[in-house]
């Protein structure tokens, strides 16, 4: 399993993805004081393992927060022994899944149900095996909007800014470095089929995201690390698809040809995938079909 610790500032270091499990970026941000861990893993192999990296760091955490409540971001809590932070909503949600059992035959009925995916079902049984001992203790702290630590020397603010992709996602953003940790805020919902976007939740994340001077950008799921102009080109794309789509008469097509005259240039893959995307939410709300908060 190639995970490696990278070091992104003289505050931060990070170990990198893992496509296959499903193993999002685990980060450690650290003061003169203190030391805060950004999500806490898939597993308890997963945080350990990044533990283990930060020891040969004399690195010690203090706190944890968690980006939201997805699966992949909160199954090493136990491990992590230390403070958890979460938003409320994220709370609320691990307290459920405190109720449910891991193993194959529940995973399985939860998907038949449409409760949970397959591919986070899959991801699940590769990361932990047979053996899913899986302890999730409350958050010791909850906050509703922002909470800011200071960590010696290293200010860190973190907030709630919601979005597609999970409701309740929170950002950390790094005052001294202006990083930015997004955690999956920026991605689409993809407990839905087909995934989507909505305009409304979009619009609304963008606003919040807008007011972070940032110059680096870490999303959980990406090996590379955005700088502020492939963030802030980021953010016009979905706001800019975010605007047309609220236009009822402009169809996908249409949408796509606007898009393509302001950039001056034919769209790539990823554009008009984004815009399809967008085209799902529409449907989905024009339909009145209800969306059911999962991605377990």
């Amino acid at each position: 399993m190639m995970q490696i610790m990278q070091q992104l500032s003289s505050h931060i270091h990070y170990l990198t993805p893992y496509q296959e499990t499903d193993r999002p970026i685990l980060a450690a941000i650290t003061g003169t004081r203190s030391t805060l861990l950004v999500d806490a893993g898939n597993s308890s192999a997963h945080i350990q393992f990044f533990i283990d990296q930060l020891v040969k760091l004399d690195i010690s955490p203090r706190w944890v927060v968690l980006t939201h409540w997805h699966w992949d971001h909160v199954f090493g809590m136990n491990q992590a022994n230390t403070t958890i932070i979460a938003q409320t909503l994220t709370t609320e949600y691990i307290r459920r899944m405190q109720k449910w059992t891991w193993n194959d035959e529940s995973l399985d009925q939860r998907v038949a149900e449409g409760t949970e995916i397959e591919f986070c079902s899959s991801a699940i049984k590769k990361e932990l095996g047979d053996e899913r001992d899986i302890i999730l203790p409350t958050p010791d702290i909850t906050f509703e909007r922002k909470l800011e630590l200071d960590l010696g020397r290293v200010h860190c603010v973190i907030e709630h800014v919601g979005g597609d992709h999970s409701d309740d996602s929170t950002v950390v953003y790094v005052e001294e470095d202006k990083v930015l940790f997004v955690g999956d805020a920026l991605y689409p919902n993809i407990h839905v089929e087909p995934h989507e976007y909505t305009a409304e939740a979009t619009l609304q994340l963008v606003d919040m995201l807008r007011q972070y001077d940032a110059e680096t950008v870490v999303l959980s799921h990406h090996a590379d690390i955005w700088d502020g102009a492939r963030y802030q080109q980021e953010l016009n794309l979905l706001e800019q698809i975010a605007r047309l789509v609220q236009e009822p008469d402009l169809e996908e097509q249409a949408i796509a040809k606007q898009l393509a005259q302001h950039y001056g240039r034919e769209l790539d893959d990823y554009e008009r995938e984004t815009i399809t995307l967008f085209i799902n939410g529409r449907r989905r709300q024009q339909n009145r079909e209800p969306v059911t908060e999962s991605g377990i």
